[in-house]
């Protein structure tokens, strides 16, 4: 199936459109915020934490993530000056950073963790990004990373079958040669050995890799997309958590 659109002037103007999906449903968040919230503990032993959302979008998966993260202090960040006027209808806090030029809007060692859900996948240079959010973290702080999966367990039925991955794209204009109906821009797409392996060259520890369910999938399958987070290298959606070393 092929699908089109109005072709965008670039990947900036490609990510401003607020109709582009920017994340994988609710179930991604809440598991994150809870892996999160078990590494950080209560708020009251040792006071508020600093969390930084990455990327945060319209705000929507901080918003999701908050309830398992009371008393620590939630920032929202993100490049696009649309994005963050919807997320601060969600947090108290929204500010404007990117991962490349300038960086981020944060003195070194100045965070407690970072959440960065499903962005990874959008761009150009990860490794710089992980190198600025390694600088705003201190020492053995949490990096929360969600990204697809690229090895899902679909993915490996389409592909033997001849059929381009679900989540991989050859344009900003359509799809061509998957399933589905929805452009979102990934420029990069990992399996959990990758990951792991790319966000430890990074100077990253990793302590933990889950997954998660995603929910795009067909009403019929989504329990055997449930069933497949029990190995997260064949789940949807994998929730890398690591440490700075």
């Amino acid at each position: 199936m092929t699908t089109t659109a109005p072709p965008p002037r670039d990947l900036r103007d490609f990510y401003e459109n607020p109709a582009v999906p920017v994340a994988s449903g609710p179930s991604r968040s809440r598991r994150q915020a809870r892996m999160l919230a078990r590494a950080l503990g209560p708020a009251g032993a040792g006071g508020p934490r600093t969390i930084l959302d990455i990327g945060c979008g319209d705000g929507s998966a901080a918003a999701t993530a908050a309830p398992f993260l009371r008393g620590h202090r939630l920032v929202g960040v993100d490049w696009s000056q649309d994005a963050l006027t919807r997320a601060r209808t969600r947090l108290p806090y929204a500010v404007r950073g990117e991962l490349t030029g300038a960086g981020l809007p944060f003195a070194s060692a100045s965070a407690d963790a970072v959440l960065f859900g499903e962005v990874v996948e959008h761009l150009v240079d990860p490794d710089a990004a992980l190198d600025e959010i390694r600088r705003v973290l201190r020492p053995g702080g949490h990096l929360m990373l969600s990204t697809p999966n690229l090895a899902a367990w679909y993915n490996r039925v389409l592909l033997l079958a001849g059929v381009q991955p679900v989540f991989s794209e050859v344009s900003l204009r359509g799809i061509h040669g998957r399933p589905g109906t929805e452009v979102v821009g990934h420029l990069r797409l990992y399996t959990a050995r990758a990951l792991r392996e790319f966000v430890t060259a990074s100077g990253f520890t990793v302590v933990r890799l889950e997954g998660a369910p995603f929910h795009g999938v067909p009403r019929a399958l989504r329990p055997l997309d449930r069933l497949a987070c029990a190995g997260p290298s064949l789940a949807s959606i994998l929730l890398l958590h690591a440490r700075k070393t």
